[in-house]
């Protein structure tokens, strides 16, 4: 009979266990906050200890559909026509390199620093003219001048100036090639894939 019991118990506490698996979140602490201060320089903190402070989102995955579904990848749509129409540079990249960087979430900030749609290192803001890089308008139109630029330098190169447009150009001139690093490479293969894809969409 007591055998009978504690198999009963133990039979509960297991499940309240894989219950507790099932529904807790994976990560409770990356939920990242921001603010700028006077000098107009961005402080992010998994655990702010001042009131200036905002909510900006989770920390995101750049490979992962978490944070907005499919039905949102068509939100920006009218911003990335504007920046390629401002840049002169393809709707269809401009998306792809979206896609690949951000999945469409303006408040995607990675564990390097880089913030929203684009991706953009606080550092580059003011190159960039960037001034809310939470704003998906400014964030586009600023990394699609980047690229703009990236592709002027390497006449056009796609492949060439979206490993810069991730590993950086330094990196991209001293081999002269893409970098054998995975990152990077993964990284060029999936921009091209979604490039592909989007012009596909829009013959």
């Amino acid at each position: 009979m007591i055998r009978t019991q504690l198999k009963y118990l133990f039979t509960i506490i297991f499940s309240l266990i894989l219950v507790d698996a099932i529904f807790i979140p994976a990560d409770l602490s990356a939920e990242i906050y921001s603010y700028t201060d006077k000098n107009g320089v961005l402080h992010f903190s998994n655990a702010p200890t001042s009131s200036r402070y905002r909510y900006s989102g989770p920390e995101a995955s750049m490979h992962t559909s978490i944070y907005y579904p499919s039905s949102r990848m068509n939100a920006y749509d009218d911003i990335i026509r504007e920046a390629s129409l401002h840049h002169g540079m393809h709707f269809e990249l401009i998306k792809a390199m979206i896609h690949a960087e951000s999945n469409f979430n303006p408040n995607a900030i990675s564990p390097s620093g880089a913030i929203g749609l684009m991706q953009i290192m606080p550092k580059n803001l003011n190159a960039f003219g960037i001034s809310d890089p939470f704003d998906p308008r400014d964030n586009v139109m600023g990394g699609t001048r980047y690229l703009k630029q990236l592709m002027k330098k390497y006449n056009s190169d796609l492949s060439l100036s979206i490993a810069a447009y991730n590993a950086g150009p330094g990196v991209v001139d001293k081999y002269q090639d893409i970098p054998p690093y995975p990152e990077t490479e993964n990284y060029v293969e999936k921009v091209l894939k979604y490039y592909s894809h989007y012009r596909n969409q829009h013959p």
